[in-house]
């Protein structure tokens, strides 16, 4: 046989095909009258009675043919030819056509997955297409705090996704170290900085300015490595240097917090390498060229509405500095045009829904296909200890950064259950939760289920028996419902990274990861190993190896770990 990623997308193909011939001999005998046969359409039914494929061609095709359903299905079934991939065909309700798979559609399933190895699961719908995923990009004007980790866990399992699904992916964060908040980050620094040397009353606290601890730990470092020279300096010159000072350690203190969550950046993208280029001004000039900009109380305004969106946007303001909007607008050229990305993803927090009218906007005006911008937004974070919810404020500085975090619980837990949830859907992150060692836990259930295998492969071993191999006749034994039921969801790996990846959705991993435990615990709780017939053990630790070797796999995508030993593992 030939080497198959997607064996269920195969199998609703041969399916399909199936099907379709059917109706063509049973037009040709004149059991069903002559019309146009469109699309084949086969699902997986969402009960199991129904078996494990299902078509509703006849049903579409009862108007065409004036015919009941029922009548149309019993004249293809007759006509179905045999495959070694279903055990069985029938007619089922108002007209379905289902299907049951049969002994060699699992002996395939255990083959594809051992010869493909860590590349099972893959799939090719990126076709090569080149794709930046931009994620977290938090000011560096702090900590990173709980929506930068969600969103973190998000776009790295996203770009995961999708280099599984066959795009080349590009991951990058940008640097948002200039602007306004840039400037009053200097400032705070500044301020707690003469208020450490010369008491609180020196100087008066920036209106607004950055309340946090990490200020004050900053002003301090500052303080005991310049001492008071910094006083001497003239105040803007001052401002500056705190400002150079403050961002390059919280870049470092970003840098040392992402590498600890298991994510890598390809780049840390500046935004002021878009002024010092003069990228910026060059996109400006474009917009005015293109006749899409106009003077108004001393500023220069964007005519958005002309691209949908609700008013029109200051691109320069009337002291001359460039709006946060006018940068977006050349960072996104900069990603579409200069760096040449077939599509870009802006992975964003929830308050930032209005971006997506606003950029792709800015994006047709620059005469940019805006379609090759997609932006995903994931919603807030609500953290829960002992029942309560624990408030955070970034501005006040009373707040759980993602270093506090990771302090807390692990790094495994913390990817996991951060991506537990669609990202459209609000998420409780209970801390109690995430230390447990027991099935309430999410990832401490997956992760039992690979040590559970990594220690039953250990045992049988010593008692001499060992997997047979997939190709091994002996697989064809595997045939109780929890055997099969396992090898089915091994199976459906390959469409849930088709479907993550589509769909911008991660999450389905996760989700992957806890059904396919489950239907291994069914499994070993179900068919005895030991003391089992030696050709059924075997072939029954071949199952248990499989699946191991396909949570390491998706454990590893989503850069969570694998552990073989579990102190409950090593007491079953």
């Amino acid at each position: 046989m030939n080497c198959v990623n997607n064996i269920y997308k195969a199998a609703k193909e041969t399916l399909e095909d199936i099907v379709r011939k059917a109706l063509c001999a049973a037009m040709k005998a004149g059991e069903l009258p002559e019309v146009e046969l469109g699309p084949i359409a086969v699902e997986v039914p969402n009960d199991p009675k129904n078996g494990d494929l299902s078509s509703t061609a006849a049903l579409s095709l009862a108007r065409s043919m004036r015919m009941a359903p029922a009548k149309i299905a019993a004249a293809a079934a007759a006509r179905m030819e045999p495959h070694e991939w279903f055990e069985s065909y029938s007619v089922a309700g108002p007209g379905f056509l289902n299907a049951v798979f049969g002994a060699g559609w699992y002996a395939d399933v255990l083959k594809n997955a051992a010869a493909l190895g860590g590349a099972y699961g893959g799939d090719d719908i990126g076709r090569g297409e080149s794709v930046m995923v931009e994620f977290v990009s938090a000011n560096p004007t702090g900590p990173m705090h709980l929506g930068n980790a969600r969103g973190g866990v998000f776009g790295d399992s996203l770009a995961a996704v999708l280099e599984r699904a066959g795009y080349r992916v590009w991951r990058e964060f940008y640097v948002n170290d200039a602007g306004n908040q840039v400037d009053l980050f200097g400032r705070s620094i500044e301020a707690r900085y003469i208020q450490h040397l010369k008491g609180e009353d020196a100087v008066e606290f920036p209106e607004n300015g950055y309340h946090g601890d990490d200020i004050r730990a900053l002003a301090a470092d500052i303080a005991a490595e310049f001492g008071d020279s910094l006083l001497a300096m003239e105040p803007e010159d001052r401002r500056v240097k705190m400002r150079e000072i403050g961002l390059a350690r919280n870049l470092e203190r970003m840098q040392a917090d992402l590498r600890r969550y298991n994510v890598e950046y390809d780049c840390w993208f500046r935004e002021t390498s878009l002024h010092d280029s003069g990228y910026v001004r060059e996109t400006i000039d474009m917009l005015r060229q293109r006749g899409y900009l106009y003077e108004k109380d001393g500023a220069t305004w964007f005519r958005g509405t002309d691209f949908g969106m609700e008013k029109d946007e200051v691109m320069i303001k009337s002291n001359g500095f460039y709006t946060y909007y006018a940068v977006d607008i050349a960072y996104h050229r900069n990603k579409l045009v200069a760096r040449a990305f077939d599509r870009v993803i802006d992975v964003l927090g929830a308050d930032h829904h209005g971006h997506a009218v606003r950029f792709r906007a800015g994006l047709s005006a620059l005469g940019i296909d805006p379609s090759r911008l997609d932006i995903k937004l994931y919603q807030l974070v609500n953290l829960l200890q002992n029942g309560e919810t624990v408030r955070m404020s970034k501005r006040t500085g009373k707040m759980i950064s993602l270093d506090n975090l990771l302090d807390e619980i692990s790094v495994d837990a913390a990817r996991f259950i951060f991506n537990s949830k669609k990202s459209d859907t609000h998420l409780e992150f209970d801390l109690d939760v995430a230390v447990r060692e027991d099935s309430e836990n999410p990832v401490y259930y997956v992760q039992y289920a690979h040590a559970r295998i990594c220690s039953l492969l250990a045992k049988m071993a010593e008692e001499g028996a060992a997997p047979c191999g997939a190709d091994d006749p002996a697989t064809a034994l595997l045939t109780r419902p929890t055997e099969r039921a396992l090898i089915r969801q091994i199976a459906q790996l390959p469409e849930e990274v088709r479907l993550a990846a589509r769909d911008y959705e991660p999450y389905r991993m996760t989700r992957y990861l806890v059904d396919l435990a489950t239907a291994f615990h069914m499994f070993y709780n179900d068919c005895r190993v030991k003391g089992a017939e030696p050709a059924l053990a075997a072939a029954r630790l071949t199952l248990a190896d499989t699946t191991r070797a396909v949570l390491a796999n998706v454990l590893g995508m989503l850069k969570i770990s694998a552990p073989e030993r579990m102190d409950k593992a090593e007491e079953d």
